[in-house]
């Protein structure tokens, strides 16, 4: 089949060069446009320098959208969707990285993020996160890219309330960022005096990702997010405590997170009981689609303590967009995301 052509929409900040970075590596895909008013006809590489050599394009006006199959939209939140009715015309398929189109709810919507633009618009696209939502995937043409810290905790929790393992409606849960999650844009909080060696606290309650935490889960729990920055560039570590049943021991948890992940190739179940690499670190999945989950049931109490690794970029942001893409166009959902990591 010929490659889509393919437009990303704001390619200068930290997600529209990730979803560049992967696009240029994918067959079906044929960037031929990417678009920044900052840096208007500078070369691509200018601003991702990791991209030397493997493109030639310069960045265009973001007013002059050329004729496409795909249009990605990499824009500050709220842009998308104020504009939406403009982009909904230059392309059949529209992939939006931004919180605009995330959630159902519009209730929840306002409560985490204020007022929608266009309320009436959530329900046409689909949460692209392909290990829980393949179905719905498989049918949209517009896809809503999930949020960095939302995936890392769905993934680590979503097998526990799908086989009704959690005994309390409570759900603890505390991640722990890089600094690329900000985004391209420089402020005090990412000065590198400043987040150079911190681990600071910087959202205790009311994580807008909370929302789709919320949302997705089934059964709606109530989730209480904290999140801390690390000096990290990439990478969330994701813990969450839950309490499973009386009389669950720790093979049900184990049989759970097997058969629910079953034949889903970008989670893998990490719980090994001797070395450095017991648990889930998102060292391990830098530059990766992976996401690895594990746990560890304390059997006095009956605390089960979650813990899931993702790199907030790609699994977090742009991979899972072409992974949801790979499922709704028929390809394998593994096409241009194979990169296994590295270590050391």
């Amino acid at each position: 089949m010929e490659p889509l052509r393919t437009v990303i929409v704001g390619g200068s900040g930290y997600a529209g060069g990730e979803f560049l970075r992967l696009a240029l590596g994918h067959p079906y895909l044929n960037v031929v446009q990417v678009t920044s008013r900052r840096y208007l006809k500078q070369p691509v590489s200018f601003v991702h320098p990791n991209l030397r050599g493997q493109t030639g394009l310069k960045f265009s006006d973001p007013e002059k959208l050329e004729e496409a199959d795909l249009l990605v939209l990499a824009l500050p939140h709220g842009v998308a969707a104020k504009n939406f009715d403009f982009y909904a015309e230059k392309a059949p398929y529209v992939i939006d990285l931004s919180a605009d189109f995330r959630l159902k709810s519009q209730k929840l919507y306002e409560r985490f993020y204020g007022v929608h633009p266009r309320p009436e618009l959530l329900e046409k696209f689909a949460y692209a996160n392909p290990e829980i939502n393949a179905e719905a995937i498989k049918n949209a043409n517009w896809l809503a890219g999930a949020g960095c810290t939302a995936t890392a905790a769905i993934l680590g929790l979503y097998p526990l309330y799908a086989s009704g393992l959690v005994a309390r409606r409570e759900v603890f849960v505390t991640v722990v960022v890089g600094s690329s999650a900000a985004g391209a844009e420089p402020g005090l909080a990412s000065h590198h005096p400043e987040r150079s060696g911190a681990l600071r606290v910087y959202k205790p309650t009311g994580h807008r990702h909370a929302a789709e935490v919320i949302e997705y889960l089934p059964g709606s729990p109530e989730v209480y997010m904290t999140a801390i920055a690390s000096e990290r560039v990439r990478g969330i570590l994701m813990t969450a405590q839950v309490f499973v049943p009386d009389g669950y021991s720790e093979q049900d948890v184990w049989q759970a997170y097997r058969e629910f992940y079953t034949g889903k190739p970008f989670v893998r179940l990490v719980k090994q009981r001797r070395g450095i690499h017991r648990y889930p670190d998102p060292k391990v999945v830098t530059g990766t689609n992976f996401a690895d989950v594990g746990f560890e049931l304390e059997p006095d109490s009956g605390r089960l303590v979650v813990i899931s690794a993702i790199d907030n970029l790609v699994k977090g942001t742009a991979g899972h967009a072409i992974q949801a893409l790979n499922l709704r166009l028929g390809w394998d959902e593994k096409t241009g995301l194979e990169f296994p990591g590295l270590h050391p």
